[in-house]
């Protein structure tokens, strides 16, 4: 399963090109409005799959574009990929946003522990 780092979304993000991923935001609707990447959707699945419950992603599918690439956000990345594996079974192309939100928010204030975690990815 891929994932995308926080430096390459905000890359492709701010690229001229008409083709930005769809954002979808798997986190509690709470959550969500307390602070989102901008321009991201919220479909609050994260509770239900960290229970190992797919059936509401599932009755949600409508609701994600088939034509465009999916980046799954969640809080730490962890429960996004149960995401993105449901979502690259049902024949769309997505990627789980590596750190999450607490990555997103690491990169966009260039914290340590960003830099830090962003040279393990490098490594592995």
């Amino acid at each position: 399963m891929s994932s995308i780092r926080p430096n390459e979304l905000a890359d492709r993000l701010d690229s001229d090109t008409d083709s930005d991923p769809f954002l979808l935001d798997i986190r509690p609707e709470r959550s969500f409005q307390s602070g989102a990447i901008e321009n991201s959707h919220n479909v609050a699945v994260y509770d239900d799959l960290r229970g190992g419950d797919d059936a509401t992603l599932r009755r949600h599918l409508h609701d994600i574009p088939s034509d465009r690439d999916v980046v799954v956000i969640c809080k730490m990345g962890v429960v996004a990929k149960r995401a993105t594996s449901l979502l690259n079974e049902e024949g769309y192309d997505a990627v789980t946003l590596r750190g999450g939100m607490s990555g997103w928010r690491g990169y966009q204030n260039g914290s340590l522990s960003y830099k830090l975690r962003s040279l393990l990815w490098r490594l592995t």
